[in-house]
């Protein structure tokens, strides 16, 4: 049986009720999520067999977030519990013209002040077919940066399948220029993912786009992959999502994948009154794993990694929470959002 790891920093997430700005109402909606561990819970739901690592701190509020992972049916065993504060980010959603706003506050955490050794990747890979990491971990931190190569290469090593999620954030590149650090980490890394902006920012490859032109030009996305592609000889392939934003509440979302022998472009999705945008581009990854390892074809796969995705919009929360069978129905054309009976 196939077994997926997953690895990055879980946060406590604290919203903004409804659509208010920070702190107009005295309250906050406490849940958890990371890009990470939104890739676990989505392949999980997908009926996959997942663990997810971390390093996250031995106090209640640490406790209560294993708690939560635990209830997807994830592997929680080989979670370090060390370090005295789990990360935090706050939310607030955008409308209309309006832009969603995110604040982190995450330095010190206990995953920034991890280090090689801290994790027994021997005992994490054993049995593991796929590991998943992102470009969020390698940008906490000095120490972050170097765990994180270790975790590829001792993957690799293992020959164990390697995916990556460039995740540019430029709210936490402060140690180390980001090009060099993911440059290195993707050497071990087979299948990428990411959208336009984590290829030019994250790996300095650039290509002239302007996803809010209203013209998009997809040959352009094909020039800008196999740029990567060329960069980077030992990735098998690479898959970007599309985002164009017309507003806070009305994107049009598509995706591409190339393999080196062929460039796919998915169905586009307009997705208006966007409830929470958060977590789409996990669920796009925990789409495109599962559809790599379970479809028919690399085309399903990039149908079904943007169906699911496409659905996150819909939910509030990071952690995706779609079935098979409810992504599916989109693939096959079933949009109008009638009641299921």
């Amino acid at each position: 049986m196939q077994r997926y790891i997953t690895f990055g920093e879980i946060m406590l997430r604290l919203k903004s009720p409804g659509f208010e700005k920070i702190l107009q109402s005295p309250l906050f909606e406490a849940t958890f999520g990371g890009g990470e561990a939104n890739v676990a819970v989505g392949l999980s739901r997908f009926g996959m067999d997942v663990a997810y690592v971390s390093v996250i701190p031995d106090n209640p509020i640490g406790d209560a977030c294993i708690r939560e992972i635990r209830k997807y049916g994830i592997g929680t065993s080989h979670i370090v519990r060390k370090g005295t504060r789990l990360g935090i980010y706050f939310l607030e959603l955008g409308a209309n013209q309006r832009s969603s706003k995110v604040i982190y506050d995450r330095s010190n955490s206990a995953i920034a002040e991890s280090k090689p050794g801290d994790i027994d990747w021997d005992k994490v890979f054993e049995s593991a077919t796929w590991f998943h990491i992102t470009g969020i971990t390698p940008a906490l931190s000095p120490s972050a940066q170097e765990l994180s190569i270790e975790a590829v290469k001792k993957a690799k090593k293992k020959r164990i399948t390697v995916s990556c999620d460039l995740n540019f954030r430029k709210k936490l590149w402060k140690y180390g220029k980001s090009e060099e650090v993911m440059g290195e980490l993707m050497k071990y890394v087979d299948i990428a993912l990411g959208n336009e902006e984590d290829c030019q920012k994250s790996l300095g490859v650039r290509v002239e786009l302007d996803v809010n032109s209203g013209k998009l030009n997809l040959e352009k996305y094909r020039e800008l992959t196999d740029k990567v592609l060329n960069l980077f000889p030992n990735i098998k392939k690479i898959a970007l999502t599309i985002r164009e934003s017309h507003s806070a509440d009305y994107n049009s979302w598509s995706a591409v994948l190339n393999n080196r022998s062929e460039f796919s472009v998915s169905r586009k999705y307009e997705i208006h009154d966007i409830v929470d945008r958060v977590g789409s581009g996990d669920t796009f990854a925990a789409g495109l794993i599962y559809g790599l390892n379970n479809l028919n074809s690399e085309r399903e796969a990039l149908e079904f990694a943007a169906a699911a995705s496409c659905l996150m919009h819909s939910l509030p929360g990071d952690f995706p929470l779609f079935t098979v069978e409810e992504v599916t129905r989109l693939t096959e054309g079933e949009a109008s959002g009638r009641v299921q009976r």
